[in-house]
């Protein structure tokens, strides 16, 4: 038998048979793992596999590959705490189903753990909208996808910068996207270290981390961002 410990985020919790659940974690030392919750549906368990909860996680099985079991204690209860904010709790959904999707399987990366914990914390805080987009943002670039904000793709100049092309991912100035505004992103001034956003901004923002998010992430597998995600989006418009 294989035993090992880590502390986690819980990303789903899905019904298997009766009473039990598949529980997929985000955990620090061992990456994105899935494993089984015996009873995870009864009444006893069911307040601890939230999805955004930080758990102290047991995990056991015969072989590595195999599915395993979970055991699990709730350290910080963050899901119960944005229960009554349906937008913010809409981006810590959103963001537990952006890592199920996109965080490798098994693969020991503690970035994406803390960058992960460190969101769920400013949920609680005021520019939290901001934070969010940033945070879709830097999960494309530590994933090979990040977008560009250096230099206009265009030619123009860097100091107004006021687009991003959804082709390319590059920023490009006020003067050479003009002729073609109608078919770029809106740049977001927070994005460049120009203010601190707003709702228009934080929307604009969100469609341009989500363009690419489902772009590389999602529909190389055939699906569509979670609805949660549009929902998280429509609180900004």
């Amino acid at each position: 038998m294989i035993h090992w410990e880590d502390e986690g985020i819980l990303l789903s919790a899905r019904p298997f048979g009766e009473n039990d659940i598949v529980a997929q974690v985000l955990t620090k030392e061992h990456g994105r793992h899935a494993g089984l919750v015996r009873g995870g549906l009864s009444q006893k368990k069911r307040s601890t596999y939230e999805p955004g909860n930080k758990l102290h996680v047991r995990w056991g099985g015969r072989l590595p590959e195999h599915l395993g079991h979970y055991d699990a204690e709730v350290l910080d209860n963050i899901s119960g705490r944005l229960f009554d904010e349906p937008g913010r709790l809409a981006a810590l959904l959103s963001a537990a189903s952006i890592c199920e999707q996109a965080v490798p399987e098994r693969e020991a990366n503690s970035s994406f753990y803390e960058g992960l914990l460190a969101l769920l914390e400013y949920l609680e805080g005021d520019f939290w909208g901001e934070v969010y987009v940033r945070w879709e943002l830097a999960q494309l670039s530590a994933l090979g996808f990040g977008i560009d904000l250096t230099a206009c793709a265009g030619g123009g100049r860097n100091d107004q910068l006021a687009y991003i092309s959804p082709k390319s991912g590059r920023a490009v100035s006020l003067a050479a996207g003009e002729p073609y505004k109608d078919k770029l992103f809106i740049l977001p001034l927070f994005l460049t270290g120009q203010g601190t956003g707003g709702p228009e901004e934080i929307a604009q923002g969100l469609k341009i981390s989500g363009h690419f998010i489902e772009r590389h992430l999602f529909h190389p597998h055939d699906k569509s961002l979670p609805s949660v995600r549009d929902r998280l989006l429509e609180n900004f418009l």
